[in-house]
């Protein structure tokens, strides 16, 4: 079964992030990196993609003369996106699990993020072609 894991945070907290020494930000990275690779070692790893500032983001409702109607920036309080992963594991509770040791991903000083995930299966089975795990054509 694929999931999508979900990495949200406020505006407000998204800028703390430019607040965390080079240390720091490359401790979180470095672990994000190692989970990537056990993922991939275990044949659970699909794709994985962060995403660009909340600055950038735009919201479009439908069209008005032929042009897509857009909103601006979000306010303080919405919850932005920041990226996701998309794991093919066997069980809901391992797509749990591995959301939960990327949400424990270390911040400022090592002390776990706790950044919010939501884990959704993915609606669609696998394209033809791909497995899912312990499944062969």
């Amino acid at each position: 079964m694929r999931y999508i894991l979900m990495m949200s945070a406020t505006k407000a907290g998204v800028g703390t992030y430019h607040t965390w020494s080079p240390k720091d930000a490359e401790g979180h990275m470095e672990c994000l990196r190692t989970i990537v690779k056990e993922l991939t070692d275990f044949g659970e790893f699909v794709a994985t993609q962060g995403l660009a500032e909340p600055a950038e983001a735009k919201l479009v409702r439908g069209e008005k003369n032929g042009l897509p109607v857009t909103d601006g920036i979000f306010p303080e309080s919405k919850e932005f996106l920041l990226g996701y992963w998309i794991v093919d594991v066997a069980t809901p509770e391992r797509a749990y699990a591995i959301a939960g040791r990327i949400s424990a991903a270390p911040g400022p000083g090592g002390v776990p993020t706790n950044m919010a995930m939501e884990v959704r299966r993915l609606a669609m089975p696998p394209a033809h072609g791909e497995n899912s795990p312990g499944q062969s054509d």
